[in-house]
């Protein structure tokens, strides 16, 4: 079994950057790919970008390429989103999840075996 705890959210003004954390727990060694979705009030959850832990390789959403980064420190078992500019639009709870399948880097909700709790974040205008 594996939990997933996330940080890092809140409320930031347009434009701003924000860091959220994923950490995982529960197993010594955790070889799964994560990913990050977000899913904002009346809308489906949508995939923002995943990494797989053995070799660092990301895959992103074409709305958040080149504003968002995903990363890994493989030693603190945590996963981190970057998120710069944020717009408004980007108000949302954001979760981030673990893929059993470790040479998998899928966007599909259903492919993700665990997810953490989903901070909120905020962006006014």
């Amino acid at each position: 079994q594996v939990q997933l705890v996330e940080s890092g959210g809140g409320l930031v003004q347009a434009g701003d950057f924000l860091r959220l954390s994923c950490a995982h727990s529960g197993r010594t060694f955790n070889p799964y790919t994560t990913g990050w979705f977000r899913q904002a009030p009346g809308k489906e959850r949508e995939f923002i970008a995943a990494i797989r832990r053995s070799d660092g390789r990301t895959y992103y959403a074409d709305s958040v390429k080149g504003r968002f980064t995903i990363s890994r420190d493989n030693a603190k078992n945590t996963v981190y989103l970057e998120m710069n500019s944020l717009s408004p639009e980007a108000t949302a709870v954001y979760y981030c999840a673990a893929d059993r399948a470790t040479l998998r880097l899928s966007s599909l909700v259903g492919d993700y075996d665990y997810w953490g709790q989903g901070p909120r974040v905020t962006v006014s205008s």
